[in-house]
């Protein structure tokens, strides 16, 4: 056929041109990961899948355009809400959409948002109802072509013309820069010089509805068909393509495919998911829904710009990381957490906590799981070959396996591992739970022998290590030394380390190193002495760890390479040729979290086949592969927002452009991204904002920051990214100015200035007048200054004698209160006068006069007469009494309107006490008692309503 001859004609230069490494592993199944709806938010069916310069992955979706940046997903509808069957992205950044009658353009407007641009309304109404579903689009030759099933539009220039379908348009195919079309009554049409030219001998597919064509190397080309299966052609002739994935094809049926860098090819199928097979038809890889996929129908395949995988299924959106020296063995094959894993007499054994399992090495991986070996149900430990015996120790005991089941428990202890003994080549030791024991070779393997006496702790762990001389046993905290006796029945000597150095605490790991064992702490290795009987740093093998983070375990393995633990993660120093060592750290960061803390298991069958045990399965590792997988991340500040605005800076190629923000809207939030999409979950991000910050945040997984009140000047926001293997991005950054307030601006200041100068202007003239004025009324001032001084002295010399006339009439006072307590001493004296002369009245009434003489009666008469008159005529009581009320009537008149129920003795008390007079002289003068003056005051004090610890008398002087 003459098809093959025009289209093969640059296939050598094709393959000439893959130079970046591309391959598919063909043991395990890859990293998979899956985006459900909920995730994009999207249609169910992904039809087609394309990528940017920039990274963004955009898929053509049931719902509209979707595009994922790494980080978050955009949804871009059609005007009418339309299904987007296919896409292309251009150089320029245009990204080309088909759908149901409607075809066009997606391109970001000044704030990176994606505008949609109608193509199909340049068509004439009478032509635009039967455009059809748009398949397909290419980029050919300068121009955009959109194939549907009836028509094929070609747009140039901003020109758009068609091609209407002879019968009816399959689907078209862009290879080695050669355009073609299916017609279904034509065959292969091929477009040359504007027309399509019929290709002879093509006819034979038209009962076939070909989804995808592939080139082949030797000039033969790969045809994909949907119900038929693969067919080859070559020059001459089409025949099916006999092999592994055609019987694949025929039997699930294909819908198309793509092809890695020439070497492999995608077939995508109906009904069991994707394949990946070579180029002779060999299938590498089977991936479905038992595999990981979340559906088994793949619409669409996609290899991005670092050979990895997408797929659009009919329920989501699937990534794998094929591009990667890691594959996994999963719950999909049968296996739980791994503790060890070896490989004896053509089988890969598998010891997890579910017990041993095995495979067939020999046999493909592709589909078979793994197998149970028989009689292991519980926690296997380890799994070793020791003398050509496969020995299990699990928690049912030590196990001898043979021919895939268990021929022999030598022991029904539980066990964590065995070692061989130095000098006695037909004995082994096991670690069991409870102390040690030894195992004798025989016949059919080996042999329970004995008990291994004085040490019986129990252990967690198999870390043991053998010396000429020495047991080593690392059991936190310490390091125990022991020596087995001759006899092989005893420890004789047992010693407990809890340092090997007086530099450094504690004990790192326990170690074989070139048949010598070491013990490391803090990254420094130490031997032991025997002759010294101490411990000697080895400082050839500590350099190997300088700049590494302190290890927990170390393993060398059956190349001599040394594999290191440390924060759970993992690293190796590969051994070279010339005995060097090469650090190995970054590919293995994926499996951070997921090692097996303290049962850290590597097992190197050859650098090409290297299985590491996890908690979620087994790990195998080609470290023959190159690590042009670990690239440097790109990383973009995805958008910049602030209230009333949103700029999706990260659809802006170049961006320049230093962007305003009013100061009222100083509140700014700004999302990164960064398009790796293997281990996308452990891609960090460290920014600053100059010059509000000087120093790069930590790094942190966050994806958004904002910034709240900024002040007013410009700002430029830096963001770095650094991806899962530790690789640190370019710095990418946009420039901002914060807007001052409106009183703070520029103009606003001028304002201010002018303002200034006006009012220093007026107040000058101002001042100037003042002055005129100050001097007009200075004198009247003075005047008036002279005349108020003048006022001034005489009323403070007013003052002074109304102060005079009020200390002369205080001390008139002074002096009547003292007048008045003299003034009633003295009626006290009179009223003690009267009481005696009418003592002697009484007195003198009692002398009979009858018994006088007459001179001497009338002389007593007399005496009598003039005592009675005496007493009689003296008012000065009274008139004291009149004085009292007449000094006081103020201070009675007051506590008369205060209280008016007090009576009139109680007013004689109240002013009684306000002159100070003691209870006594207050008993004379009432003519009481002391006790009754006592009663006459608490009366008192009850009707004034005081209480005890008020002053009685201090409270009648504040009245």
């Amino acid at each position: 056929m003459k098809f093959i001859n025009s289209i093969f004609t640059s296939l050598i230069i094709f393959f000439l041109q893959t130079s970046l490494y591309a391959q598919v592993k063909d043991i395990g199944i890859p990293s998979i990961k899956n985006y459900k709806r909920s995730d994009y938010r999207g249609g169910t069916q992904n039809w087609s899948i394309d990528q940017d310069k920039n990274g963004n992955m955009y898929f053509a979706n049931n719902n509209g355009l979707i595009q994922f940046d790494g980080s978050s997903w955009h949804k871009y509808s059609l005007p009418m809400q339309n299904e987007i069957r296919s896409l292309k992205i251009d150089p320029s950044g245009k990204i080309y959409v088909g759908g149901n009658n409607e075809f066009g353009y997606f391109q970001n407007d000044t704030k990176g948002i994606l505008k949609y641009h109608s193509l199909s309304d340049m068509v004439d109404k009478k032509d635009k109802q039967n455009i059809n579903l748009i398949w397909r689009i290419h980029l050919f030759k300068g121009e955009v072509i959109f194939q549907s099933f009836t028509k094929i539009f070609f747009l140039k220039n901003n020109k758009l013309r068609f091609i209407n379908a002879p019968t009816k348009f399959q689907f078209s195919f862009l290879v080695n820069n050669r355009l073609y079309f299916q017609d279904k009554s034509l065959g292969i049409l091929e477009y040359q010089n504007k027309k399509l030219k019929p290709i002879k001998g093509t006819t034979v597919f038209n009962d076939k509805e070909i989804w995808s064509v592939f080139p082949l190397p030797g000039n033969k080309m790969l045809l994909a068909t949907l119900e038929k299966g693969l067919f080859i052609s070559d020059n001459t002739s089409v025949k099916p393509w006999e092999t592994e994935a055609n019987a694949f094809i025929k039997k699930n049926t294909s819908l198309g495919g793509s092809i890695i860098k020439g070497k492999f090819i995608v077939l995508n199928s109906v009904l069991d998911g994707v394949i990946v097979c070579d180029l002779n038809g060999k299938i590498i890889q089977h991936l479905n829904r038992q595999k990981g996929l979340q559906n088994n129908t793949i619409l669409t395949s996609f290899i991005d710009n670092k050979n990895n995988i997408w797929l659009g299924l009919d329920n989501g959106i699937t990534f794998i990381n094929e591009n990667s020296p890691f594959s996994y063995f999963d719950y999909s094959y049968n296996i739980g957490t791994v503790y060890a894993s070896t490989i004896f007499n053509g089988n890969l054994y598998v010891a997890t906590n579910q017990g041993l399992f095995y495979h067939s090495w020999n046999s493909p991986f592709k589909d078979s799981p793994f197998t149970r070996v028989e009689g292991t149900i519980s926690q296997a430990w380890n799994i070793q070959v020791i003398n050509n015996v496969l020995i299990c120790a699990s928690n049912s005991g030590a196990l001898v396996i043979d021919h895939n089941k268990v021929s022999k428990k030598m022991d029904s202890k539980g066990y964590f591992g065995f070692k061989t003994i130095p000098n006695h080549d037909n004995y082994i030791i096991g670690e069991s739970y409870n102390g040690f024991s030894i195992f004798k070779k025989s016949a059919d393997g080996f042999e329970y022998s004995h008990q291994v006496a004085g040490f019986d702790e129990t252990t967690n762990t198999f870390s043991i290590e053998l010396d000429q001389d020495y047991l080593w046993l690392k059991k936190d905290p310490y390091l125990y030394q022991m020596r087995l006796s001759e006899d092989l029945k005893k420890f004789d000597y047992i010693k407990k380390h809890k340092n090997i150095s007086s530099a450094y605490t504690g004990i790192g790991s326990l170690q074989h190193i070139n048949n010598i064992v070491y013990f490391q702490t803090k990254n420094h290795f130490f031997r032991f002495s025997k002759e010294q009987g101490t411990f000697f740093e080895d400082k050839k093998i500590t350099a190997l760890f300088k700049g590494i983070p302190p290890i927990t375990t170390l393993i060398e393995d059956s190349q001599g390479s040394l594999w290191y633990a440390y924060n759970e993660s993992l690293g190796v120093l590969t051994k070279n040729q010339n005995g060097t060592f090469t650090r190995k750290q970054a590919p293995f960061s994926n499996l951070s979290g997921n090692l097996v803390n303290n049962y850290i298991s590597v097992n190197t069958i050859d650098p090409g086949n290297i299985f590491i045990g996890q908690t979620d399965g087994l790990t195998h590792y080609d470290s023959k592969i190159p690590s042009s997988f670990i690239t440097k991340p790109k990383v973009f500040i995805e958008s910049f927002s602030f209230p009333g605005d949103t700029i999706l800076t990260g659809n802006i190629p170049e961006n320049q452009q230093i962007y305003t923000v009013p100061y009222s809207s100083n509140h700014v939030k700004f999302t990164f991204s960064s398009p790796t999409y293997e281990n996308q979950e452990n891609v960090t991000y460290s920014y600053k904002l100059e010059p509000f910050e000087e120093n790069w945040r930590t790094w942190s997984t966050l994806s958004i920051k904002e910034y709240t009140n900024l002040r007013e000047g410009n700002y430029v926001m830096k963001l770095k990214a650094k991806n899962s293997y530790g690789i640190e991005s370019d710095v990418s950054e946009i420039t901002f100015t914060v807007s001052p307030p409106w009183y703070r601006h520029f103009l606003a200041y001028l304002v201010y200035f002018i303002l200034l100068i006006t009012a220093v202007y007026i107040i000058s003239n101002r001042i100037k007048l003042k002055i005129r004025k100050n001097r007009y009324y200075e004198t009247i001032e003075q005047r008036r200054l002279y005349l108020e001084k003048e006022s001034k002295i005489r009323h403070e010399q007013h003052e002074l004698e109304k102060e005079i006339e009020k200390l002369k009439s205080d001390k008139l006072q002074i002096k009547i209160l003292a007048k008045d307590k003299e003034l009633v001493n003295n009626s006290l004296q009179v009223v003690k006068k009267n009481k005696i002369l009418n003592g002697i009245i009484y007195k003198l009434k009692d002398i009979d006069t009858n018994i006088l003489d007459d001179s001497t009666k009338f002389e007593f008469n007399k005496l009598h007469k003039s005592i009675v008159k005496e007493v009689n005529t003296d008012k000065s009581w009274k008139d004291l009494e009149k004085h009292i009320k007449n000094v006081h009537f103020e201070f009675l008149k007051r506590l008369k309107e205060k209280y008016p129920t007090i009576s009139p003795r109680e007013l004689d008390l109240s002013t009684y006490l306000l002159m100070n007079m003691s209870t006594k002289e207050i008993a004379e003068i009432m003519n009481i008692s002391t006790g009754g003056v006592e009663l006459a005051r608490y009366r008192l004090r009850k009707k004034l309503g005081l209480n005890k610890k008020e002053n009685l008398i201090g409270f009648l002087m504040s009245i």
